[in-house]
């Protein structure tokens, strides 16, 4: 890449208070002092392998290595790194990066050094752990050489504290190291004109959003926080190609310090300003612009969460997706806003950003949706393997080891909020849910998409841990969010739409369901929830979309999300004298798209309630006798990781036979008292049900014995709650219609009592009647207390048949005959 041309140094510092903030703090033009007192115009190029030939957008200049020789004084080491003292009297020959205490050689060494000799403690390998990496990178193809800075720290704490303060001059130096090794190391990669980029995380310190300030620009720092928002992705131009008009000489003019230098004069025809820009020899990269905001466990009280916005370069364009929770190491930069665009004034305030140079998505006590290994068109693809080290494949053999043991099921059960006693089979079904079934896509074949997501509703009476289990979830998936019914709006579950502060153009901002997109969404208090709100779960929770048509914006957004939801009885406390729809007020259309449906019931029995309180006691003693876990959090969360994104069991041909028996067992049940007992939406479910069990234990085939665990749950769960609280007997019409069979006949009864009291009134002068009135003669003639809801949904039916008109209010209806 040619030397910048010269420029005095009150040009310099004019255009680096002028410029992009991409690695400004550069000059121009290398100097080299020579003795105190004198500079010199140039300076020679360091005699390493070159950079790669496209500049890295994360870095601003990207490879641009200028040097100064230290003057005869002594040399002033970074903190924390041992040097040799000298004296001005015996002067030591340094090469530095230019403002920098940064050694080239001294760092090339050091690192290489690094890569050859450090260990990872707690592991029976005696092999290098960057040199397997390395290896590991060589098979997989994978570009990205993730550095765990904690390892940098303990083989040398003054290399670190180099690379945090001027990571744009370390770690193009560490770039030229590492593709020094990999060649030295697989000679067969040599011709290959692609780099490896090495990519930092892990910082010894994670600061938060708020404290963030101007002493930290151009420097290493790592934030956390959830996306919120990405833009389309915008063509950033790495190298510029010009050509003259008079002569069409050539010329390409690589990016430096985030800039482009427009050549001034031509070198054949000596031309001055004849240089044309043409874009399509240019070579572009992808840039990204990411909106992240504040987690909801580091907001102060009574705060607002800050945001902050990020730029993402090549690689790490579409790695963070809205609704990803992200650990995020970059550069803090700082930019001049102008006053006007057409003019060169700025403001005196600057707006500030990060280049990010690695995320990180995966947290250990969640488990992980994403491998760069998956094939492109699935659904776990990403571009970036945060992951890619060599310990993979040892923790891999550890959770399949982990998934033959025969007591596995009951290891999870007890794993899953080890703090909550009991509920054995809630858990199961949730852990089902985290599982999740297999979704199947036949949209080439026409029959459309099947969701493998399970839905679950947990309702019943107060204090039976049902807002727990949804705060343990919410803590476990990697993607979701956690939300109240009451505080919940139709927009704020789908998407809304608002201005883009930087185009002034109107923009989607994506709300819960579709943040939470192949996670789980967890919505507490699901009864309170505003009947227009849960109309937007009706498509979500089936065709797994979300479509929006706002202010001309016009699209379907993907929400393949799990519905964890709770709901409190109307009257507090669930009476088993109604019906699951009359407890908690849901329309059925929406009851009947849950897998699950838990009733969690708080009932009198003197022995669990001594143990239940001997459990709760034992919590608020000096010394918890909390029940340990089978499974610790970071290894239930690698395990369930590992299931979704590796097993994807297929149905046996003995389980097909049993899902098919079943279903109609289930059926025939209602046969003789003309109900429905299953639909095939129960069918769906058992299928669902059934993958999910087989994911468990890591088996690719569904076998007869996890059809048989799906119809128990599905027993104990939704079926109990589709029981007439009249007959107790099982009806799905309770859930699918909201009326069982035995509500029907009754209202078809009452039907035809008051079409005989209208007839018998219809010859006198009076053809109104009140409902109190009619209340009181059914009764006298049925000699029994009747349900007013039951006479109200008779009323009502009549009137849909054009039979009678009700005038008047709920409390007292007049009816008239029509």
């Amino acid at each position: 890449m040619p030397p910048a041309a010269s420029s005095s140094p009150a040009v310099r510092g004019s255009d680096a208070a002028n410029s992009s903030p991409l690695n400004f703090s550069t000059p121009a033009t290398p100097i080299t002092p020579t003795t105190p007192g004198s500079m010199a115009p140039e300076t020679p190029r360091l005699a390493v392998t070159p950079a790669p030939a496209l500049p890295r957008g994360d870095l601003g200049s990207g490879g641009h290595l200028p040097r100064r020789r230290a003057p005869a004084s002594p040399y002033v080491a970074h903190p924390n790194t041992t040097t040799t003292k000298t004296t001005t009297s015996d002067p030591v020959d340094i090469d530095c990066l230019w403002g920098t205490t940064v050694s080239v050689q001294q760092c090339l060494t050091k690192f290489k050094e690094f890569l050859y000799t450090f260990i990872e403690e707690n592991t029976a390998s005696t092999e290098p752990f960057y040199l397997q990496m390395l290896t590991h990178l060589h098979q997989t193809d994978v570009l990205n050489f993730n550095l765990d800075c904690e390892h940098l720290f303990k083989f040398d704490a003054g290399l670190y504290n180099q690379l945090v303060r001027y990571p744009t001059d370390v770690i193009p130096i560490m770039d030229l190291c590492i593709n020094q090794v990999f060649v030295d190391l697989h000679p067969e990669r040599k011709q290959d004109p692609r780099r490896i980029q090495v990519r930092p995380f892990n910082l010894r310190t994670t600061m938060k959003m708020r404290d963030l300030n101007p002493t930290d620009i151009d420097q290493g720092v790592s934030i956390k926080g959830i996306v919120i928002r990405a833009s389309d992705i915008v063509p950033d131009m790495k190298q510029a190609f010009f050509q003259c008009s008079v002569c069409a000489n050539r010329m390409e003019v690589a990016l430096d310090r985030g800039k482009i230098e427009e050549p001034t004069t031509c070198n054949t025809c000596s031309s001055k300003h004849t240089y044309q820009l043409i874009h399509n020899r240019c070579l572009f990269g992808d840039k990204q612009i990411v909106k992240l905001q504040e987690s909801p466990e580091s907001i102060p009280e009574g705060e607002t969460p800050h945001t902050v916005m990020l730029c993402c370069y090549d690689d790490l364009v579409d790695v963070a997706k809205p609704g990803d929770r992200v650990t995020v190491t970059g550069i803090y930069r700082a930019v001049p806003v102008r006053v006007n665009p057409r003019q060169r004034n700025v403001r005196a305030v600057y707006r500030t950003y990060i280049d990010v140079i690695h995320f990180k998505k995966t947290d250990k006590k969640r488990y992980g949706v994403e491998d760069a290994q998956a094939p492109k068109d699935s659904d776990f693809f990403t571009t970036f393997d945060e992951n890619a080290t060599a310990s993979s494949a040892e923790k891999d053999n550890k959770l399949i080891a982990l998934s033959k043991d025969p007591e596995i099921y009951d290891k999870l059960i007890r794993s899953l909020a080890p703090s909550i006693w009991e509920l054995d089979d809630v858990k199961l079904g949730i852990l089902c849910q985290l599982f999740g079934g297999v979704s199947k896509n036949f949209s080439q074949a026409g029959k459309g998409r099947f969701r493998g997501e399970i839905n679950v509703l947990l309702c019943g009476d107060p204090s039976t841990a049902k807002s727990q289990l949804l705060q343990y979830v919410h803590k476990i998936a990697p993607r979701g969010v956690y939300t109240s019914g009451k505080g919940s709006s139709a927009v704020g579950l789908t998407a809304y739409v608002t201005k883009d502060p930087e185009t002034r153009e109107l923009v989607l901002e994506s709300g819960a369901l579709v943040l939470s997109d192949r996670g789980i969404c967890c919505i507490d208090e699901f009864d309170k929830m505003d009947d227009s709100t849960r109309s937007i779960l009706h498509e979500a929770m089936e065709q797994q979309t979300v479509s929006v048509a706002k202010a001309g914006i016009i699209c379907t957004l993907n929400a393949r999300t799990a519905i964890l939801a709770s709901a409190n009885p109307t009257e507090s406390r669930y009476n088993p004298k109604m019906s699951v729809v009359e407890n908690i007020k849901l329309g059925p259309t929406l009851l009947s798209r849950f897998d699950l449906i838990y009733l969690m019931l708080d009932r009198a029995n003197e022995q669990s309630d001594r143990r239940l309180a001997k459990h709760i006691v034992s919590l608020y003693h000096d010394q918890p006798e909390i029940q340990t876990a089978d499974i610790d959090k970071e290894t239930l969360a690698s395990y369930i990781s590992y299931a979704r994104r590796h097993v994807h069991p297929v149905i046996s041909e003995e389980a097909v036979s049993d899902l098919v028996t079943g279903y109609v067992d289930m059926r025939r049940t209602g046969n003789a008292r003309k109900t429905i007992t299953a639909t095939p939406r129960q069918l769906e479910s058992l299928i669902r049900l059934s993958e999910a069990h087989a994911k468990m234990r890591f088996s690719q085939v569904v076998e007869r014995l996890d059809v048989a665990e799906a119809k128990r749950l599905m027993k104990v769960a939704t079926q109990q709650a589709a029981t007439d609280p009249v007959t107790g007997q099982i009806d799905m019409d309770m859930i699918t219609t909201g009326l069982t069979a035995t509500a029907r006949g009754r209202i078809q009864g009452l039907q035809e009592s008051i079409q005989k009291i209208l007839d018998d009134r219809s010859g006198s002068r009076s053809t109104v009647l009140k409902f109190s009135a009619l209340m009181q003669t059914l009764e006298e003639e049925n000699e029994t207390t009747l349900n007013p809801n039951d006479v109200r949904e008779a009323l009502r039916a009549m009137e849909d048949t054009n039979i009678i008109s009700l005038i008047g209010p709920k409390s007292n209806q007049t009816i008239r005959m029509r």
